[in-house]
């Protein structure tokens, strides 16, 4: 329809001014939608049926529940193959014969054979049976009848009436009636009812089994989500690979592929099974294919780990529960149990779990100790673990450098004799210092006699990677850091490396994101106790554990950073790994810093005062006899020889070359000389600190 205008004039108005016009458009409808056909609409509403999401699960239970019957029977039919033929032991040989176990092979083929002889002799027995069995039947109906009958003779006597003769035979005639009777009530439904029992019975079984293709299998089956591991999967998973000779070698093997594995058991919060390789393939292949196998296992990654027995050519699998491992362990018993006590020599520190969820506890025990990762995974957590144990040890003495100096070790502010918390160069010096005195320490416990017993000293230095990497060169151009032979901090570990732990001096160290460069190939090697959190590369975890761990299945690599923060997997004879492996993976206690302060305060009130010794600033001027009262701390009296070796720590340029004689000049005259009690020379702390307060008052007077 198209728009028609009306142009409206008054008459009044003259030709000239027409000008004026009022327009009307009349604007038609828009055109309405053609309706579709029925039969598009008809089409329309049955795709929309057809497609819907409940119409699909409807329509996939429905096949499944079909498909379990035929593959029910299927199972039954080989089952009843496998029972009635030598087919098994066929099986069993090929799979022997392509795994390269000709022994097994062998011993198979003669099973068979003997199956087969007796075989033979049944079916021969069966030619004579029926003789044999018509026979048994007329001996044993005619003493049954004679049987009867001098019952019934017993009975006519007893009763003195003839009749009762055939009494029990008629009975057991009575008897044969209604069992016949019953069975012809019963035999119309059980032959109706019968095939629908048979039909669930292999139903029974084909549920059981799963037998029913992949698309009809229930969606959390499909998705893998908390799918069991069984021997069928894990063949298949291992027949996946993509290694052609084990692919081939499984095909061959048919049914009889599970004879590969060792029963599968449950390990913690997963399962365990060994695979015995069949000959040319080699455990290296499937380490390899970690992730491909964890996928076919519909595993994550982290949720699969392989490892080499000690068996030849075999891998054990170690398979999680989905998303177990993602679930946190508890707390730390050194938290939960308040009683707790340590045993440096013959403890075992509470560190974790295992995947298989047991405890793992480490003995450190005359071993020194490396742990290593990427930042901020944990690694300051799980080394303050094991210190905090120590510490509840009173005999153990605590050597403490942290080189980052954020605080996670605050709380051994009097436990540790020394305490250097810092990142800068200066604070690498004073750690480089106390490592040094770990040295002469140590060597003066090598020259002792014989038999001597030492106390254990634990120097811990956190972040070593920054003494490492220190470009600063003393007076002598020597570098504190480096790996050359004149590099300081080397050196001193090194050394304490070499000899320490004959005499109870050990060395634990923490570091990030290790390198030739910031962690040296001598100072790593020289650890007992190497342990490792998640880290970037093969490389790395190679320069953490060492050739053999990584060979042997470690893979702090596999680790998710972030996500596996206090998972370390650790190489080290102090604590306990499943025979025939060269690592564990642990998952740590996390100890929060408010616990750690606790657990520090119980370790503390288990020892006497303890004056923690921190970083003095270099070229400050000195009190000695201010200095003196700082190092007695707490203690009532303190032996002078040990006056002496802490003035030395507090400072070694101005106290290190101080003797008795040195000590004595200084606190002469004060009031707290040193003096003889038990037998050995003291220094009173009271006395020192009247000494103090009178020099205070002088110098008051004085100003005055």
């Amino acid at each position: 329809m198209s728009g028609n205008v009306v142009h409206l004039h008054k008459d009044t108005d003259p030709p000239a001014e027409a000008s004026a016009v009022t327009t009307l458009t009349v604007v038609p409808d828009p055109p309405t939608a053609p309706t579709a056909p029925l039969w598009v609409r008809s089409g329309r509403a049955i795709k929309t049926a057809i497609t819907h999401d409940t119409t699909k699960t409807t329509a996939r239970t429905v096949a499944r529940h079909s498909l379990y019957v035929a593959g029910g029977a299927r199972i039954v039919g080989r089952r009843a193959w496998d029972g009635r033929t030598a087919a098994r032991y066929e099986r069993y040989m090929r799979t022997a014969e392509t795994a390269g176990n000709f022994e097994a092979a062998a011993e198979w083929e003669e099973r068979g054979q003997r199956y087969r002889e007796a075989r033979h002799r049944r079916r021969m027995d069966l030619l004579h049976s029926p003789v044999d069995a018509a026979k048994g039947a007329l001996v044993t109906t005619g003493m049954g009848i004679g049987g009867l009958v001098l019952l019934g003779i017993a009975m006519a006597v007893a009763t003195k009436d003839a009749t009762d003769v055939v009494t029990p035979l008629m009975a057991v005639i009575k008897f044969i009636n209604l069992m016949i009777t019953i069975v012809r009530v019963v035999w119309g439904p059980a032959i109706t009812i019968g095939p629908f029992l048979a039909l669930l019975a292999l139903w029974a079984v084909g549920s059981k089994q799963q037998a029913a293709p992949h698309w009809a299998l229930p969606a959390n089956v499909r998705n893998g989500e908390g799918e069991p591991i069984t021997p069928s999967i894990v063949v298949k998973a291992l027949r996946d690979l993509g290694v052609p000779t084990l692919r081939k070698a499984i095909t061959e093997m048919g049914d009889a592929g599970a004879s590969m594995l060792s029963p599968i058991v449950i390990a913690g919060c997963g399962v365990e099974v060994d695979v015995t390789l069949p000959s040319g393939v080699s455990t290296n292949e499937v380490q390899g294919k970690r992730r491909k196998l964890a996928e076919n296992l519909s595993r994550h990654e982290h949720e699969v780990f392989i490892t080499i027995p000690t068996a030849a050519r075999t891998v054990r699998l170690w398979v999680a529960d989905s998303g177990a491992l993602d679930e946190p362990i508890g707390p730390s018993p050194l938290v939960t149990d308040e009683s707790m006590t340590a045993d440096y020599a013959k403890g075992r520190a509470p560190w974790g779990q295992d995947l298989r969820g047991d405890a793992a506890a480490l003995s450190v025990y005359q071993r020194h100790l490396l742990i290593t990762g990427l930042s901020n995974q944990g690694k300051t957590a799980a080394l303050r673990a094991i210190a905090l144990w120590l510490a509840l040890d009173r005999s153990v003495e605590f050597w403490l450098g942290d080189l980052k100096g954020a605080g996670d070790w605050n709380m051994f502010d009097g436990l540790a004799t020394r305490l250097i918390q810092g990142p800068t160069d200066e604070h690498v010096i004073q750690v480089t210092e106390m490592a040094e005195d770990a040295v002469e320490e140590m060597n003066r416990r090598l020259q002792a006699p014989p038999g001597t017993e030492f106390p254990p000293l634990i120097v811990i230095v956190d972040e070593a990677q920054v003494a490492f990497m220190c470009p600063v060169k003393d007076e002598d151009k020597r570098p504190y850091g480096g790996s050359s032979s004149n590099s300081r901090y080397f050196m001193a570990a090194r050394k304490i490396h070499n000899q320490g732990r004959a005499v109870n001096v050990l060395l634990f160290q923490g570091t990030q994101d290790p390198t030739d460069q910031n962690l040296p190939k001598l100072v790593r090697e020289g650890a007992h106790t190497r342990a490792s959190l998640a880290l970037g590369t093969e490389s790395q975890a190679r320069m953490a554990l060492g050739d053999k761990a990584v060979d042997g299945g470690a893979a702090p690599n596999l680790l998710r950073p972030g996500l596996d923060k206090g998972t370390l997997v650790v190489a080290s004879d102090g604590i306990e790994i499943p025979k025939g492996q060269s690592s564990i993976t642990v998952r740590t206690h996390y100890i929060s810093t408010d616990d750690a302060k606790v657990i520090a305060q119980r370790a503390k009130a288990l020892r006497d005062g303890i004056t923690t010794l921190h970083v003095i600033e270099r070229g400050e001027d000195r009190d000695p006899l201010a200095d003196i009262a700082s190092v007695l701390g707490d203690a009532a009296r303190v032996r002078t020889k040990d006056v002496l070796s802490r003035l030395a720590a507090l400072n070694t340029d101005a106290y290190g070359g101080w003797s008795f004689l040195d000590l004595t000049r200084v606190l002469d005259g004060t009031g707290a000389e040193p003096y003889k009690s038990d037998g050995v020379m003291v220094i009173s702390r009271d006395r020192l600190a009247r000494a103090l307060a009178n020099r205070d008052d002088d110098s008051s007077a004085s100003t005055s």
